[in-house]
């Protein structure tokens, strides 16, 4: 399944409390229970002022539809071609992944 990355512009999301954060991961756990297997949230980055989060999701649809439904937002919501870290720079993964893009 594809995985997106959604970009939630929340003005002082840092200075959210623990269990400011709690109430929003409950109700993200709750609307994905109505949503069904065909989405699944993996982790979610809090900074500044903004919220963002990882998904595995068969569609983008999906995926703003759970924004819509928890009432949160979805300023930006891209899906990602690829994740690179730092095993990318060995030698065997590119031996690896040119043999799977054949």
């Amino acid at each position: 399944m594809p995985k997106y990355l959604i970009e939630r512009e929340i003005p002082n999301a840092a200075a959210l409390t623990g269990y400011d954060l709690q109430g929003i991961a409950a109700r993200s756990c709750a609307v994905l229970r109505e949503l069904g297997p065909s989405i699944q949230w993996v982790q979610s980055y809090v900074t500044e002022d903004k919220i963002t989060c990882v998904y595995i999701a068969t569609n983008i649809d999906l995926v703003r539809a759970h924004a819509r439904l928890g009432g949160f937002p979805a300023d930006r919501v891209l899906e990602i071609a690829t994740v690179i870290d730092p095993t990318t720079a060995e030698t065997d993964t590119i031996a690896a992944a040119t043999a799977r893009d054949r």
